[in-house]
């Protein structure tokens, strides 16, 4: 998905995307559990790349703590519907939803830049695990927690149980999210983000509040990530500290996001199939060891040859000349 639909050619690519993942995918991998299996986890990396690509997009913001939001989603969804025994839609919601308060903490250091800006807010991430961690009667601690709800085997009257079914919701979620992005950026809000990416200081000059459009994009990107943390928590049935605030959920969706094209829309998901599915079926099997190494190649040998990332790799012989890539 580019930036926008310029042509009924686009339209149809889209069309075709859709139909290939609700119908084709379920219909011909659907009996390979573990293929599935692979896939979800690349869509929770995606739904995690495409948050954090559209803070660094339109928000001009680097962020290395995006696990804390994954990780407060998971445990506020699981919490909600393990305790108070609320539906797992709505706890999914809530997830999200806690995810943005816990931005609001984050709220003093967007007056920080570029590298100060990130490693302000990967500490809020580690702030967060030890909340979790010391907080052993609501957390459960270390130990974690268990037997989380899982997704209802039958949600709208549609089967949700077993992969294919986890499958479907993820990808609902990623595409909602993406058509959401879509939204944001075409909107007059979107116009003035972009503008703020290339001159922060100009755009203040004719009256745009950048602060409160950065901590909005902030509030978005954690609400994304949040939810696709409460997804994986009732997906996975399990949760502890340091799984859910791992690093992980910050390093592989920063490199599906360069690697796929993070000023695109559908650059973040479709690097993070690409990514994850290589290191999982191809490089882990002919390097058991160190296969990471083979992804960090590949990695900077896209970087090189082609620093807006894979999509716009691909489309560049159909753009016009002299085009501009920015999202």
């Amino acid at each position: 998905m580019s930036g926008r639909f310029a042509s009924r050619r686009d339209w149809a690519l889209f069309i075709a995307l859709l139909t290939v993942g609700y119908v084709g995918v379920p219909l011909m991998l659907g009996a390979n559990q573990y293929i599935m299996s692979l896939i979800v986890a690349a869509l929770v990396i995606g739904c995690v790349a495409l948050s954090w690509a559209l803070l660094g997009n339109l928000g001009g913001m680097v962020s290395f703590g995006h696990s804390a939001f994954f990780g407060v989603g998971a445990y506020v969804s699981a919490i909600v519907t393990l305790k108070a025994g609320l539906p797992v839609p709505a706890g999914m919601v809530l997830g999200g939803a806690g995810a943005v308060i816990a931005s609001l903490a984050m709220l003093p250091v967007l007056r920080l830049r570029g590298p100060y800006f990130a490693l302000a807010i990967l500490a809020y991430a580690h702030i967060f695990r030890i909340v979790a961690t010391e907080w052993t009667s609501v957390t459960g601690g270390a130990a974690g927690i268990g037997n989380i709800p899982v997704l209802p085997a039958n949600l709208f009257g549609i089967g949700m149980g077993g992969k294919t079914g986890a499958y479907l919701v993820i990808l609902t979620i990623v595409l909602l999210f993406a058509l959401a992005y879509r939204a944001i950026r075409a909107s007059h809000y979107g116009l003035a983000l972009r503008a703020m990416h290339d001159s922060e200081d100009a755009t203040r000059v004719v009256g745009v509040n950048s602060t409160l459009l950065k901590g909005a994009m902030l509030m978005v990107s954690a609400f994304m990530a949040g939810v696709a943390g409460a997804f994986n928590a009732h997906y996975l049935n399990f949760l502890e500290p340091d799984y859910a605030f791992n690093g992980v959920w910050v390093t592989l969706p920063i490199v599906a996001a360069i690697f796929g094209g993070y000023r695109t829309i559908g650059g973040p998901v479709i690097g993070a199939l690409v990514v994850y599915l290589l290191d999982q079926l191809v490089f882990k099997s002919l390097i058991p060891t160190g296969h990471q190494l083979v992804l960090g190649g590949l990695l900077v040998a896209i970087i090189i040859f082609s620093p807006t990332g894979l999509l716009p790799l691909l489309h560049k012989p159909a753009s016009k000349p002299g085009r501009n890539d920015h999202a």
